[in-house]
């Protein structure tokens, strides 16, 4: 009761706080992609329910390719503020594993599927440690392969951890370690 009761208050002041930054990207990330602005994607969510991301539109829907507008939103994870609404909504979470597409939570496992009685969140130790997951798939021969034999794995083992040690007190550390992250 306590993460929802937080999860609704810190998303509505940042909602509130961040409204100005929101709308600017909103409106250059229309002009920018040749649409409405708002990407959304079907993602695993609690008990492997899928459910609505919201995003900010990177990619133009002409060319395909991620605008140059796209790509500094991105770096600097501003297309995920819409996720606040996510939040708000209660099928995300501020803290919690990052929701993936079909075809990895849904597949967990054993163990590893106690992640999915997490709600997914905004930020987690995982995002953290590949927060320039972008950066590290665009070195490698097979990004997808890569992905899936050493950066999902690890993120599985990091979420893992955090289900079992998760507190108020820890998921504000990673609140506060994100906001570094960013404003590094």
């Amino acid at each position: 009761m306590l993460k929802r009761s937080f999860d609704i208050f810190f998303s509505i002041i940042c909602l509130i706080v961040l409204f100005p930054i929101i709308l600017i990207v909103w409106l250059l990330a229309s002009a920018a992609t040749n649409s409405n602005g708002i990407f959304l994607q079907a993602r695993i969510g609690q008990f492997g329910k899928s459910f609505t991301i919201y995003k900010f539109r990177t990619i133009q829907l002409n060319s395909k390719t991620c605008s140059k507008f796209g790509a500094f939103v991105r770096r600097l994870k501003l297309d995920e503020l819409p996720q606040l609404l996510n939040v708000l909504q209660g099928t995300m979470s501020i803290v919690g594993p990052r929701p993936d597409i079909a075809g990895y939570y849904d597949k967990l496992n054993g163990e590893n599927r106690l992640i999915l009685n997490l709600k997914p969140g905004l930020t987690s130790s995982a995002a953290l440690k590949y927060s320039n997951e972008e950066a590290i798939l665009a070195t490698q021969e097979n990004p997808l392969k890569y992905n899936d034999t050493v950066l999902f794995p690890d993120k599985v083992k990091l979420n893992l951890e955090y289900y079992y040690t998760r507190s108020f007190f820890g998921d504000l550390k990673i609140i506060w370690r994100t906001v570094f992250v960013l404003f590094k």
